[in-house]
């Protein structure tokens, strides 16, 4: 189940990166000249949006070359950002209809997908929490890989 789960992923991924979708919608939010914080807001959602179709490589590997220089001319630490998209592409494995955390918990409880959808929701809502706090207190982030440089 799980191996079909991934070709279909991967043909969808071949798919979106042909047409340039990916690409298209991160050009898209850069051109709307955010601040950091709505930035920050838009590309969760574009995230999550993503995820609804994409495993998470493919959503990193199709719009990291287009979002990097936005994140960087905004001012946003990359150690904090890298961070941030974990933690986002993580959000968006768990949403319906493609989530592919959602289909690795179906083949193990062998329950309905919807009733495992309502069930991570609780979870959804605190990462998403967790995306806002992490944005005003940023330390929470970069305080253990600073440590460790020194």
């Amino acid at each position: 189940m799980i191996a079909l789960i991934l070709a279909g992923a991967a043909f969808l991924t071949l798919s979106m990166g042909y047409i340039g979708l990916p690409r298209h919608l991160a050009e898209w939010i850069i051109g709307l000249q955010l601040s950091p914080l709505a930035l920050i807001v838009a590309l969760m959602f574009f995230f999550i949006i993503l995820g609804c179709f994409l495993d998470g490589i493919s959503m990193v590997v199709l719009t990291m070359g287009v979002l990097l220089p936005t994140i960087e001319g905004a001012g946003i630490d990359l150690l904090w950002f890298g961070i941030f998209v974990v933690l986002v592409v993580e959000m968006a494995q768990i949403t319906p209809p493609v989530g592919f955390n959602l289909f690795v918990l179906q083949g193990m409880t062998r329950r309905d997908i919807t009733w495992l959808a309502r069930q991570t929701f609780p979870l959804f809502c605190l990462m998403s929490a967790m995306v806002l706090l992490m944005y005003f207190v940023p330390g929470i982030a970069t305080w253990l890989p600073q440590q460790m440089t020194g």
